[in-house]
Parts: structure tokens; C-alpha cells; sequence
């Protein structure tokens, strides 16, 4: 379990025996010796000179990793720059654009609601968005029909609502997103506003797609809370957690801990920088709050709510969800939303591996072998648009985190990190 200390790691390490009595602590976080939950020392010191190596070769510009087992953080590193045009060095606490990793965060707000009876997983959204209530779907020969099952609030959580995000395809309907600004509108009542006059892009229930259904269910909790998006996660999320770094507005005290973004230019074969600070969306007078994507973070805090799931709902006497929720959440859900209505392909599942489902808010590993890389079956994870990732694997008991801000990742960062560390664990 997560300690209260407060004082603050400033060393690059893997904890050690040797080191354990004199180590200081970071803010809320237990640290122990690898030995001390079954993994090897050795064997983690294989990770610093891989990450170390994709910043010597530009491949990636900084990077911040975490693992734990047990509860306790056995690795917390950092490597290279968080800032290119200032040159400044990454450190533990900097922050970080996690995009679609907000999206674990918004279905567990929307569980909370769940379990105060606010509403069933059947319930059809347009019972909470009435402008969802008339919405058509366009067929493959572009004619618009009407919708064969209502969209309910289990398919907004698993991306089977027949919505699409508009910028990853170029369909009818995608281009339909793109001239209503979905993702540039001033709020999330004006997103479903106008989501509310475009037809969907498939059969709520047929497959699996990628989309901004949990931007959808962002303004759901708005709906049924009564609250904006961001002073939901502050009251019930981040202050129980004592995720301190956790926001949709990065403030102006913190800005020197928030760095630039970059993306890979296949012309030059180098990381451009694509977001700064000084200009970032993530920065200046937020007010569209992106519960598919708007969040920023640090690993520290990330790591407070994966161990919370991880926990059952719970950590250091703050109770988020229950147990069994979390247990049905991170099952694979699409056979059972499906049925015999499938149209959904593997290529669908947005460059998910075989042996691969999805839950309400995770990618769920179902078949280790099929996955193509080692894991466990029952592992829940996601990742973000700038190469954030995050795993959680209840059968190992453990959690890794990596952190970068790095578009269109050209390294093998997941399944490197993963390798390694399940190749130290030893008992």
C-alpha cells in the first residue's frame, strides 16, 4: 500500500536492499527492493540503457518510467529533455499530455454514477442527451436508416456506438465530423449538440470503433452530476487520490513542468516540435473538457489511480469504486454487446493485437499467446495519441507506466518495457 510521506526522490534508480533504509521517498508512493516482491535487480537495470538509447538516437526526446509489484515501486527513472526548445531536463514530476489515457479516468467517474443507481448499462443515451434521440445511420451506400438497436451507455464504454472520431478515416460521416469542429468545440454540451444532427457512421452494437463516445459519456456525468467534467474529477477522483497533478488546464505555477510536444518528420527522419507550452490547448482557458483526451498528468499520479484499480476501488482509505465494479469493467465486453450482430474485424480494434477485447474503459488481454508479446490473461491497459501507455496485470500484481510526448511513435516502447520487465520477475 501507497505511503502518505511527503518528501521527495530526486535519484535515478531501482531500488536496491542496500539502499532501501536511506532512500527518500516521492510524494505518496512506497518504494521497496525488487528482492522484496519477487523481481530481479539485475534484470531491471536492462531497462535504463534501452530507454537511454531511443534518446541518444532521437528516436524519442524524454522519457519517465514507473513499475510496481505488490504496491511498492521497485523502478521510477527518467531520461533526457522535457522541453526542445529550452532544452530542459525531464524529471520525475513533470507533466504530461496523456490523451486517451483520460479516457480509463471518465468511465470510472461514469461507474461511480453506476453504482448510485443514476442509471442501468441498457439505458439508452438519449434518455440523459435528448438531442441524441432522433439520430440515423448512414449506410455503406450512403442513404440514411434508422438505428436497428438504441445506443446505450455500455456501448458509449466500449466503442460500439456507432460513432467515429473523424480524423483517422475519411468516410461520409468522418468528413461531417471534421466540418463541425467535434473536437474544437467550445464545450461538451455544444459537441453533442452537433453530434446530435450527424448521422452515425454504423449500427449502435455491430463493432468495435475507435470514436469520441467517451466524450459522449463526459457529458453524460456532467448530466447526471450536475457538475462540470473537471470539478467532478477534482471532488470525487483527484482529491480522494491525492492526484495533485491531474487537470485539464495545466496552472500557471506548474507550466515549468510541462514541456513541448513533438512529432516524427519521415522526411527528415527527426521529432519536430508539434506543442509548446506557452501555446498548448492543454494550457490556455480550457473550457472543452475532453474526457476521451484532455487530460494532463504525471506518472506519480497515474500510477495512484492505476494502483487504486489494481486495489479493488480503493487506496489509502479512499474508496473510489467497488471491487466487483472494477471486475466487470476490465471483462471483454464486445462478445457479449455483439451478439450475433457482429461485423467486427480485427483490424477494427484499432491496432490491438489478437487475443485482444475490450471492456468499459480498457483493452482487456484475453489470449497471452495471441497478444503476440508476453502478458497475462486478464491484463487491462490503454495508452495515449502522444505515447503515453499503461498496463495492469491483476495476475502479477503489477503495474508499469511509461511516459513521453512523442506523436506517431517510430520504437517498440510497449512491448520493450513489458519484455523486460516481466523477464525480472522471479517469483
Amino acid at each position: 500500500m501507497f505511503s502518505t510521506a511527503r518528501t521527495t526522490l530526486n535519484t535515478l534508480t531501482i531500488i536496491s536492499s542496500t539502499l532501501l533504509s536511506s532512500l527518500a521517498i516521492a510524494d505518496n508512493l512506497s518504494y521497496s527492493s525488487p528482492e522484496s516482491v519477487g523481481m530481479s535487480s539485475e534484470a531491471l537495470e536492462r531497462i535504463a540503457p534501452l530507454l537511454q538509447q531511443y534518446v541518444d538516437s532521437g528516436e524519442l526526446v524524454g522519457v519517465v518510467s514507473m513499475l510496481a509489484r505488490h504496491g511498492e515501486i521497485v523502478l521510477f527513472e527518467n531520461y533526457g529533455t522535457l522541453d526542445m526548445d529550452t532544452g530542459a531536463p525531464i524529471e520525475k514530476d513533470s507533466l504530461f499530455r496523456i490523451y486517451s489515457m483520460s479516457k480509463p479516468i471518465t468511465t470510472v467517474a461514469a461507474m461511480m454514477l453506476y453504482e448510485e443507481g443514476k442509471f442501468q448499462l441498457t439505458d439508452p443515451v438519449s434518455k440523459f442527451l435528448p438531442e441524441f434521440a432522433n439520430l440515423k445511420v448512414m449506410d455503406e451506400g450512403g442513404s440514411m436508416v434508422a438505428p436497428e438497436r438504441a445506443m446505450t451507455m455500455q456501448m458509449l464504454m466500449s466503442h460500439t456506438a456507432g460513432l467515429t472520431y473523424g480524423v483517422f478515416g475519411d468516410t461520409l460521416v468522418d468528413r461531417q465530423y471534421r466540418d463541425a469542429e467535434i473536437l474544437g468545440n467550445t464545450d461538451l454540451a455544444e459537441m453533442t449538440s452537433r453530434l446530435g444532427e450527424i448521422p452515425l457512421q454504423y449500427q449502435p452494437g455491430t463493432r468495435f470503433h475507435y470514436s469520441v463516445s467517451v466524450d459522449v459519456l463526459g457529458r453524460v456525468v456532467e448530466v447526471l452530476s450536475g457538475q462540470p467534467l473537471d470539478e467532478f474529477f477534482e471532488q470525487r477522483i483527484f482529491s480522494p487520490l491525492e492526484m495533485t497533478d491531474t487537470f485539464f488546464e495545466v496552472p500557471a505555477d506548474k507550466k515549468p513542468r510541462f514541456g513541448t510536444n513533438h512529432s516524427f518528420d519521415p522526411r527528415t527522419k527527426t521529432l519536430e516540435v508539434s506543442d509548446r507550452p506557452e501555446t498548448s490547448a492543454f494550457a490556455n482557458e480550457v473550457t472543452f473538457f475532453s474526457g476521451g483526451g484532455g487530460l494532463v498528468s504525471s506518472t506519480e499520479d497515474y500510477m495512484r489511480f492505476s494502483q487504486m484499480l489494481l486495489n479493488g476501488g480503493e487506496l489509502d482509505g479512499a474508496r473510489i469504486l467497488g471491487r466487483k465494479t472494477i471486475e466487470f469493467m476490465t471483462q471483454n465486453h464486445l462478445p457479449g454487446i455483439f451478439g450475433g450482430a457482429s461485423k467486427n474485424t480485427n483490424a477494427d480494434l484499432y491496432g490491438m493485437s489478437r487475443g485482444t477485447g475490450f471492456g468499459l474503459g480498457f483493452a482487456v488481454i484475453e489470449d497471452p499467446a495471441g497478444a503476440g508479446g508476453i502478458t497475462s490473461a486478464g491484463e487491462y491497459y490503454w495508452g495515449g495519441a502522444a505515447g503515453t501507455i499503461f498496463w495492469i496485470d491483476p495476475v502479477e500484481d503489477l503495474i508499469g507506466i511509461v511516459m513521453i510526448q512523442h506523436m506517431n511513435v517510430q520504437v517498440p516502447l510497449r512491448n520493450t518495457f513489458k519484455a523486460v520487465s516481466y523477464g525480472a520477475i522471479v517469483e
